[in-house]
Parts: C-alpha cells; structure tokens; sequence
C-alpha cells in the first residue's frame, strides 16, 4: 500500500490509524467535513466533504485514485451508495469500518451469521425513521450490503465491538470507574450478560494490516477472549479499593454497556489469517488504572 484515503480519520480510532499509516510511509489523503482540526499537520492531504449530500460526495474525488480506501464515517447505506459510485474504477480496495452491531445479539458471533451478499437493501439517509440500537444495527448491515453489490472493487467489511481507550471520547469505560469511586449508583439489570472489547490502538493496527493483505468480505476483530459485565464490575472493584452500587432498575444512569442481550465475537478468521490481538484482561486493567489515576 502506497497511497491511502480515509475517510474521517479526525476522531478515536481514525487518528491511530492515519498515524500508523504514516508511520509506515503511506501517502495519506484525509477526507471529512472539515470542521474538526486534526493533529496531522502538513503530513496529510486533505479533501473537504459532506457525506449526506450526494452531489458534494462526488465531485472531490475526481481524477483521484487511491491504493486503499478507509471508511471510517459511513453511517447509512446511501453513503456507501455514493462512495462506490465516486470510486468505482479508481481505487484498489476499500476497508468499511462496521459493527458487531449488524449480528442478532449474542455470544461469540462469526461472520457467517451475517450476509451482506444476500441482505436486502434500502437506500435511506441517517436521518430516517432508524432510531437507537436497532437502527444503527440496520444502518451497518444495509451500508455492507451495499458496498457487497455495488462496489467494482474489493471491500473488507471489518466488525468491531467495543472500542474502548485512553483517547475513547465516548467515555463508556471511563463512566463505570467514575461511577463506583463516586459511590454512585448504576443500572446493570444483568450482570451475565457478556460483552467484548478491542483498543483503539489495537484496531488502528488492524485496520491498517488489513489494507496491507489480500482479503475480502466480511471479519471480525476483538480480542482474544470476552467478559462479563459482572466480572468487568469486580475487576473495577478490586483495582480502585471500592464497591459498585448497582441497580436493576429505578430513575439512576444506566451502564453505557447493557444491551439487550450478550454481545460478543469470534475473531477466528483474522488470527487464522496471521493477527494477534490482546487478552481482555490486559486491556481492562491497563485502562481501569488509567481512569482511577485521573480521577483522583
């Protein structure tokens, strides 16, 4: 890989991964709304888009072409729609940064258990009727089922559970942590439940692994093993010296991790495949201290 757009590249995860690519002497182009600064100085090139207005999608990127594509910022399907007809014949691959979302919940999905060959498209924007979870859920599935239809080029459709970090403007780690040094109460209805996790700096190498092999379609990546909530609560417990006040329900802040059901993934085909990723473990503790540090 010589050249690379991404596409957002300004937020999270897509700053890792604009850095690594740079690190490895990649000619990077970043294309987003513009109204976010970046740290990347005159080390990138930029192009100014609106990804919901199709005829300001297109026009940027004539006579432009590029070894990988990264979407980073699709987040309906009509926006991949634009993007394959924009890049079609000009690019060598692209890399769609999905979900674990787009599966039924559960434990230790495979990528199997979710077809974007055969899925059924709608061509809506992000302002629809598509609201919450389940919205975003069909939002990801028809934007791969898309880019599985439209695209002339190959597409790698990576899914991804939660992203979590020292640099996770979400803060969903960091609420947990915040919560029980706080004594304050949280909403965890059932702490069987199991969830998973992968870094920000583990999925910039990822991501950026994958532009560098031949692969196609859909897979997974999280790390080596899952967690449950209750587990994730004890192990807060024991690093911070303090015991979680939880709730099952009632007018307190729920924990940015319940879901409706487990929600985890197999990540078999990418290690087959030559990557390593992390022990849960060893991702929870590092940045569970992290959190403590700061709010003492």
């Amino acid at each position: 890989m010589k050249s690379a757009l991404v596409l957002g590249g300004t937020m999270f995860f897509g700053k890792r991964l604009v850095d690594r690519l740079l690190e490895h002497g990649v000619d990077v182009t970043i294309a987003t709304r513009g109204k976010a600064k970046d740290r990347f100085g005159d080390r990138v090139k930029r192009i100014i888009v609106d990804r919901e207005d199709s005829n300001f999608v297109r026009e940027p990127f004539k006579n432009k072409s590029w070894d990988v594509v990264y979407d980073q910022s699709c987040f309906s399907p009509i926006e991949a729609y634009d993007i394959c007809k924009t890049l079609n014949g000009k690019i060598g691959k692209l890399i769609f940064t999905s979900s674990g979302a787009v599966y039924d919940f559960g434990e230790k999905r495979t990528e199997d258990e979710f077809n974007p060959y055969e899925y059924e498209q709608g061509l809506f924007k992000r302002r629809t009727e598509y609201k919450g979870i389940f919205g975003y859920q069909e939002a990801k599935r028809q934007a791969e089922a898309v880019y599985a239809t439209e695209a002339d080029f190959p597409v790698t459709m990576v899914r991804l559970p939660f992203v979590v970090g020292k640099d996770d403007y979400t803060e969903r780690l960091k609420f947990h942590v915040d919560a029980i040094l706080d004594e304050q109460p949280m909403i965890i209805p059932d702490q069987t439940k199991v969830i998973d996790f992968i870094t920000s700096t583990q999925t910039a190498h990822f991501l950026h692994w994958l532009g560098e092999i031949e692969f196609k379609g859909p897979i997974n990546g999280s790390a080596v093993d899952d967690i449950t909530i209750g587990n994730f609560i004890t192990m807060i417990e024991s690093i911070v010296g303090k015991k979680a006040i939880i709730c099952k329900d009632g007018d307190k802040k729920v924990s940015p991790f319940v879901l409706p059901d487990h929600y985890s993934l197999r990540s078999d085909r990418a290690t087959n495949l030559g990557f390593t990723f992390d022990k849960t473990d060893a991702i929870l503790q590092e940045l569970i201290s992290h959190y403590a540090k700061l709010h003492r």
